[in-house]
């Protein structure tokens, strides 16, 4: 036995190698799977809220459980559970809809600097790198103070600092493609410079740039709650995670659910938006 022991080790090793990537592609795709439950959540929040977001429904500052109530009242007696439902709502649709318009105007962006190179690069690369050196959370800041409190203003901050990552990540995966053989062979063959960029160029960026989209999903939500927090989004009675948490910190000591609540699902939101951004990008990786 002592013999045939170190002919056996490789086979072990190998057997764990094998192993091992299985499980972690389950892990990968369950953390991915978590993007189901919190879209379907936020789909179906006004159904599932069991009470009027806005009006008082109950006795005000009712503990978790009393009365009927999942998660309390707040200060005024509102549902607290619907308040965090409809909340959870307005963060993860507007944490998406502000990857979405970074995603195209970053992209068109990178792809223009990429395909064109020269002095057109030079150009979009330089502002990409002043929004860069901008404090992203002051900048957005400064927006909606100009702007007005409201959240329309908020997203459109939001999505002025973002775009700039995209961009980045786009032309450069699109420099390095551009040398490809592929790409040369469509260049010899005739093919015009527009369906290069689209047809060849494109396609090879959109998993780099899928990968930190959703990598971006928790900072978004935490970015949004931050701002909503400060008293940069929608104005009251309008339930916001962010907002409900500092509205309400006078009743930490007191009633501690009422600001915790909204707090921990922001949480939660930003917690099952960097497990999903893992597990995609590793699925990403492996293809």
């Amino acid at each position: 036995m002592a013999v045939a022991e170190p002919y056996l080790a490789p086979v072990r090793a190998a057997d764990r190698q094998r192993i091992l990537p299985a499980g972690s592609r389950m892990l990968d795709w369950a953390a991915a799977g978590l993007l189901v439950p919190v879209t379907v959540i936020a789909l179906l929040a006004p159904v599932l809220a069991p009470h009027d977001p806005i009006q008082p429904v109950g006795l005000p500052q009712l503990p978790p459980g009393s009365g009927g109530f999942l998660l309390g009242t707040d200060s005024i007696g509102r549902d607290i559970l619907s308040r965090v439902l409809i909340g959870w709502r307005s963060s993860w649709f507007a944490a998406l809809a502000v990857i979405a318009s970074g995603l195209i105007i970053g992209g068109l962006i990178g792809l223009a600097a990429g395909t064109r190179g020269g002095l057109l690069d030079t150009i979009l690369m330089r502002i990409t790198d002043g929004f860069l050196a901008l404090p992203a959370p002051v900048l957005a800041i400064a927006v909606v103070a100009a702007l007005g409190p409201s959240f329309v203003h908020t997203l459109i901050a939001v999505a002025i600092v973002w775009w700039p990552f995209y961009a980045r990540i786009v032309r450069g995966e699109i420099r390095s493609l551009a040398a490809r053989p592929h790409v040369e062979a469509a260049r010899l063959a005739g093919v015009g410079p527009l369906r290069i960029a689209f047809r060849h160029l494109l396609p090879g960026a959109v998993p780099a740039a899928i990968v930190t989209a959703s990598l971006d999903v928790g900072n978004l939500v935490l970015t949004l709650a931050a701002l909503s927090f400060l008293g940069l989004g929608q104005p009251q009675p309008a339930p916001e995670l962010g907002a409900d948490t500092a509205r309400n910190l006078s009743y930490l000591l007191q009633q501690w659910w009422i600001p915790v609540m909204p707090g921990i699902a922001v949480m939660l939101l930003a917690l099952a938006g960097n497990l999903a951004g893992d597990g995609l990008r590793n699925l990403l990786s492996d293809r």
